[in-house]
């Protein structure tokens, strides 16, 4: 019956509408009325250009653009009502079911309020337990699907051996690539066991880059051979496992296509010879987002997607201009340059995979069910339990860890940043701070950055000796069109100078670092290091509970930090 369906709709359909079936729009999951202009857009994009598919974002914010206080954040989280009813409102007015899109590569609560937000990637690479992973997504695919969101758009399989990635960073497994390829699989079995398309993602392999793709055109420069040991192993272990996507990256691969302008999602060679010929995949290929700089800043969406669709993507996401990149499309097809065939192939491959879903029968969710299957306790206890054995104490010379000083002990808190700004849907120390008071009553808690003041920092610098224990939490992010993952070099020389005056009288002083674990290679002289690879509320109280001795402390480095320690150190406690 599913098969009918597919070759049914392939031939009622009109050239513009296969080229719709080709795109993927976006949309934010905060509420949208149906009487208003934003809904007015979105639902010309359904009805007019025929659309194939939404993607699902968070929401956001407007902020002013000023000097002296770039403070203010813009990104939100979503609502899980607002998404679903959203996404059923489109549904009701689409021709072909649509086929819904999302980043939850740290679970649906990484864009959806109340939903379960899983750490970062790297942390299940420091738990190294594959039946986690698998539950893990699991778990995100049955919410995601209450929401009505088909395909998730993980697991990334890129191996993280740059320690100056400034994008994939924690959004990697690790380093090594039987470990990225072997939890990576189990992702994508527990995706797939949930009713979810897994896609791998940034094929051939954004790990080894040290420009973000967001704002530039990363180029690796590894021969073929390089490649295949190394980046191409965990897309195969994926592909084995039944992942039924891809996103192709932008990314600049001499060794597959040497043209002067050839990222992977717009070469041929990368997807018709490389993903369809060499790796035998014929599964969903998506191109990454065609709004980001490394594509957007050289060519017109219209161009772009026509170049995209003629490499052998099968889908177009978050183009700039989707009536533009449909204009494009259909161009190329007039123009000989994409052959009538290819466009068919694709539409057939987007349609089987609304039909395996059951999308043919069923494309409304129930609003009614999302309370039972969103944000369950018994989900949050996978997220808790990845949280806590990812967790990596990889330093402890004076064995400080746990942290052992009496109840009323005096304790200096330091809260130390990156920068102050964009951090709106999770401010930092917001759950280390009430946690740490609950074990430990008598805390002063002083937030740091790159905008304290010479003399902000020589005032904690002199009071530092007062304290009967001194406890940090390092903050930095690697985020997307940032280009920025470091401490300013005021904070790490306060750091290192804390930890050489505590080392002669004695006094406790422990770190933990959230997010970016490689700044801890430029802390070397600090005693205890503890590493979440993670952000936000979940990761915080797992930190406090290990420095409190309530929780053991089992993870292993997944990846190496140079001079400081090699992958698979972990003390235990």
């Amino acid at each position: 019956a599913a098969r009918r369906w597919v070759e049914t709709s392939l031939k009622a359909l009109t050239l513009e509408q296969k080229i719709g079936q080709l795109i993927t729009s976006s949309a934010q999951s905060t509420f949208i009325s149906s009487d208003s202009e934003q809904f007015d857009a979105l639902s010309k994009a359904v009805s007019a250009l025929g659309i194939g598919g939404m993607h699902v974002f968070g929401g956001s914010e407007l902020a002013p653009s000023v000097l002296l206080n770039p403070t203010y954040g813009t990104v939100t989280l979503g609502q899980p009502f607002a998404a679903a009813s959203l996404l059923n409102r489109l549904q009701s007015i689409s021709r072909i079911p649509l086929l819904n899109t999302a980043d939850f590569e740290a679970g649906v609560g990484f864009r959806i309020q109340g939903a379960t937000a899983f750490p970062r990637t790297m942390a299940f690479g420091a738990a190294g337990d594959e039946k986690l992973a698998y539950e893990a997504g699991r778990v995100t695919a049955v919410e995601s699907r209450a929401l009505g969101v088909h395909v998730n758009f993980a697991p990334v399989v890129d191996v993280n051996n740059n320690p100056r990635n400034p994008v994939i960073n924690t959004r990697a497994f690790g380093e090594h690539p039987d470990v990225v390829g072997r939890l990576g699989a189990a992702y994508v079995r527990g995706l797939q066991a949930g009713g979810m398309i897994a896609t791998l993602k940034h094929f051939p392999g954004h790990g080894d880059t040290d420009v973000d793709s967001h704002i530039g055109l990363p180029v690796i420069t590894h021969p073929r051979a390089r490649l295949e040991s190394t980046e191409l192993p965990p897309f195969r272990a994926g592909i084995a496992a039944g992942a039924g996507a891809v996103m192709s990256a932008h990314v600049q691969m001499p060794a597959i296509d040497p043209a002067e302008f050839a990222p992977a999602t717009l070469s041929r060679p990368a997807h018709t010879g490389l993903l369809r010929g060499d790796l035998a995949y014929d599964g969903l290929i998506y191109t990454d987002s065609m709004g980001m700089e490394a594509v957007s800043r050289r060519l017109s969406p219209g161009e772009a997607a026509a170049r995209a669709v003629h490499a052998g993507n099968d889908v177009v996401l978050h183009s700039p201009d989707d009536a533009a990149a449909v204009e494009g499309i259909r161009q190329a097809i007039a123009s000989g340059q994409i052959p009538m065939a290819q466009i068919d192939a694709s539409v057939r491959r987007v349609l089987e995979a609304k039909a395996r879903l059951g999308l043919h029968r069923q494309r409304l969710v129930s609003l009614d069910e999302i309370p039972m299957k969103v944000g369950t306790r018994a989900n949050r206890a996978v997220a808790e339990e990845v949280s806590r054995r990812g967790l990596t104490l990889i330093k402890d010379d004076r064995s400080q860890v746990p942290l052992e000083v009496a109840r009323d002990a005096r304790v200096l808190y330091l809260s130390v940043l990156d920068y102050p700004s964009g951090w709106r849907i999770a401010a930092p120390s917001r759950t280390f701070i009430p946690e740490l008071r609950k074990r430990w009553p008598n805390v002063t808690a002083i937030e740091l950055s790159d905008r304290s003041t010479p003399s902000e920092v020589d005032l904690v610098r002199a009071m530092a000796p007062r304290y009967d224990a001194i406890v940090v939490s390092i903050f930095v992010r690697t985020a997307s069109y940032s280009g920025r993952m470091d401490l300013a070099p005021p904070l790490t020389r306060l750091l290192n100078d804390l930890a050489r005056a505590t080392g002669a009288s004695k006094q406790p002083f422990v770190t933990t670092f959230f997010g970016n674990p490689y700044v801890a290679t430029f802390l070397p002289d600090l005693p205890a290091m503890l590493i979440t690879y993670d952000f936000y509320d979940l990761a915080e109280m797992s930190a406090v509970r290990a420095l409190a001795g309530e929780a053991p402390i089992t993870g292993k480095l997944p990846i190496d930090l140079p001079g400081l320690a090699k992958v698979g150190a972990g003390i235990s406690r």
